[in-house]
This record gives C-alpha cells, sequence and structure tokens, in this order.
C-alpha cells in the first residue's frame, strides 16, 4: 500500500483503488470538504503525475474521459482548492509522492489499464438528497426531481414564475460554469422541448452566480444530476450532448476579453451596492474589491 499523508488532505493506494480524503487545513475548498472521500477505481485513471515547486509539489490525477459525472459537468473548470484530483505536497515529502505516482503507475502497467474514453461512469457522482443556496436562488436534487426556489435578489422576471421543479426525466443536459473575471457564473438545466438561450439572469432553468464562497457547491448538484442522465457516449444519450463535451476544452482555452475600465468601475459600483443592502459581507466585498482592483 502506497500512502501520502499532508494538510491539504491524504491519498492511499491499494493497488486496486485510490482513496482520496480531503484535508482540514482552511486552504481546502468548500466543495472538496462537501464531497469527502473518493474512491477512485484503476481502471478510471489514464494517469498521474507529480510537479515539485520550490514552496510546495503537486500531485495530479488524469481520469479517462467520461469516467467522472463532476468532471463531465464542470467541464474542467474547477479551480485548485476545490479540484479534487490534485494534492498539495510538502517538499519534506517528495520523495513519498514520487513514491505514489510509481505505485500507479505500475499498476497501470500490470493491468494494462488503457487511457482511452470510457462509455459509462466509473464514478457514482455526489450523494442525495443534496441542497445548495447560492447567488440568486436555492437548488435541490432529491434523485428524481431538481427543485429551484428563487431569493429577494432574483430578477423579477425569474421570481414571477416561482418556483421550478423539474423531472430527471426532462433534463437532457447540466452545466455548471465559475464566475470569471467580470462575468458571472450559473447553473444551468436543459430542459427538454424548451431549450432556452435567455442569460442565466433571465432563464427559470438556471441559477446565476456571483463568484463567491459557496459558488463550487452549485457544481454538486449539477454532477449528482448528471450522474442519473444518459452518458453522453452510451446507448440513449440526448442529441447534442457529444457535442457539448467536445466543446469543453475549447471554451477552456478560449482568451479571456480584455478588461473594460469603465466596466470595471460599474462592477465596483454594484459589489459597493450588494455590501450596503447587506448581501455581501465586509469580507466578500473586500476579496472581490480587490481582485477587481488588481485588474485595473
Amino acid at each position: 500500500m502506497a500512502e501520502i499523508i499532508q494538510k491539504d488532505g491524504t491519498w492511499t493506494f491499494d493497488g486496486e483503488a485510490l482513496r482520496l480524503t480531503p484535508g482540514r487545513d482552511k486552504s481546502v475548498g468548500l466543495l472538496r470538504k462537501e464531497l469527502g472521500e473518493l474512491v477512485v477505481p484503476l481502471g478510471a485513471l489514464a494517469g498521474v503525475s507529480f510537479e515539485q515547486g520550490k514552496k510546495a509539489g503537486r500531485l495530479r490525477l488524469r481520469l479517462r474521459d467520461g469516467a467522472d459525472p463532476l468532471l463531465h459537468a464542470t467541464g474542467g473548470r474547477l479551480t485548485e482548492p476545490h479540484d479534487p484530483y490534485q494534492l498539495i505536497v510538502d517538499p519534506g515529502r517528495y520523495g513519498v509522492a514520487e513514491y505514489v505516482v510509481d505505485e500507479v503507475r505500475n499498476a497501470l502497467l500490470l493491468d494494462q489499464v488503457p487511457s482511452d474514453p470510457v462509455d459509462a461512469y466509473l464514478l457514482p457522482g455526489p450523494s442525495v438528497p443534496l441542497s445548495v443556496s447560492a447567488g440568486d436562488g436555492a437548488a435541490s436534487f432529491d434523485g428524481e426531481r431538481i427543485r429551484l426556489e428563487w431569493n429577494w435578489k432574483t430578477e423579477d422576471a425569474k421570481v414571477a414564475a416561482g418556483p421550478r421543479t423539474l423531472g430527471l426525466a426532462d433534463i437532457t443536459a447540466v452545466e455548471w460554469h465559475p464566475a470569471v473575471g467580470l462575468e458571472n457564473g450559473y447553473l444551468r438545466f436543459t430542459v427538454r422541448n424548451a431549450p432556452t438561450k435567455a442569460p442565466p439572469k433571465y432563464d427559470p432553468n438556471a441559477v446565476e452566480l456571483w463568484g463567491f464562497k459557496k459558488d463550487p457547491l452549485m457544481a454538486l448538484v449539477a454532477a449528482a444530476v448528471q450522474a442519473r442522465l444518459p452518458h453522453p457516449a452510451g446507448p440513449g444519450a440526448p442529441d447534442g450532448d457529444v457535442r457539448a463535451v467536445e466543446a469543453a476544452p475549447d471554451e477552456r482555452t478560449a482568451p479571456a476579453a480584455e478588461d473594460d475600465h469603465d466596466a470595471l468601475l460599474r462592477r465596483l459600483r454594484e459589489l459597493g451596492e450588494l455590501h450596503r443592502s447587506g448581501v455581501l459581507t465586509d469580507e466578500e466585498f473586500s476579496l472581490a474589491k480587490q481582485a477587481i482592483l488588481r485588474r485595473m
């Protein structure tokens, strides 16, 4: 057995699966803490690597395409504090990290595990029932139905439609995007025979996210739903799912538009209004303001 224990978490490999347990350090992202321990079967792995750094190193797992509903629903957009497939390693434990990599790689070779995509999920996704409140609403999922409810910050057009209950059989796709720069994020459900091009702010099948602490937890809802939808590469997948998977890398590598100074000023004013009205705490307002000032 190979094991590495760090403040960031513990990885244990028994020859058949990797057990990933998040640490209790304050740097560990909220999503990892809520997701809890992950058991990744050897057959779901496409590779493992270790990168040394001056202050810290990083163990990274690469899963086979289509193996994990969380990775599919988030399109590779999880940042480091929330990515369960990365582990920060202290310099004094570099030798242990390299040993873990060697053990996993040897097992992949001995078992002749292919690295090509799979047509069925090899990880189960987050457990249900699940409920998260963030941005302009709350999303709940009990394994069969999604419930969307709005708060006082929701746009009037969405509030007027009232709470939404969506049956799993009516969902053809789900996606989660984090807020990036001046662009808000979202959790969006694509409903059969009712496609929409409305921005998440007005879309009754979407929760708009503003880049605050609980936003990544909406990715858990997305993953739990994704795990129960037909696999995009398997039989019964809705039209368009495969195209969406292929398009995800391009979205991740597309260059961001240049920041507009006036837009940054408007964003600062919006943050000030949210802070004065009590939507943002002092800490959230300070962090958001500093991020915008750095871009100016």
